[in-house]
């Protein structure tokens, strides 16, 4: 089953390529919308690429998805959950740091047996984000 996407995927990749354009030129921060659009355009990828309902991921304050195939959640709080910060999850989803790196420098909370993203991320490459530029 096809996830139903909020954001439009032209739109959310322009807006991640705008966090790389940022992060690339050490200049500020991308403003809070481009970042929230980037997140939940990634988020809302990773459930269409992984479609299933074993694992939450978090990224507060801006989305939530359900993905990876297993057994379903329901109720309560899921037992595989992956929690981080919106630069560190775009981070991985552009291969700029890795799901174990990030678990060992501890800017990821992850728990349960199926929460780890590796086969998942990243979604994009820089080289693909920033080819369109």
């Amino acid at each position: 089953m096809a996830i139903r996407r909020r954001i439009d995927p032209a739109e959310g990749r322009s807006a991640l390529e705008m966090w790389v354009a940022h992060t690339d030129a050490n200049s500020a921060p991308a403003d809070r919308s481009t970042i929230a659009t980037a997140v939940r355009f990634t988020l809302e990828e990773l459930a269409s690429r992984a479609e299933g309902n074993s694992v939450e991921v978090r990224v507060p304050p801006f989305g939530v998805t359900q993905c990876i195939p297993g057994p379903r959640h329901t109720r309560g709080t899921p037992p595989n959950v992956v929690e981080t910060s919106a630069e560190v999850w775009l981070s991985l989803v552009t291969g700029r740091t890795d799901f174990a790196s990030a678990l060992a420098a501890g800017t990821i909370d992850a728990s349960g047996t199926r929460a780890d993203l590796s086969d998942y991320v990243p979604l994009y490459t820089t080289a693909e984000l920033e080819g369109r530029r």
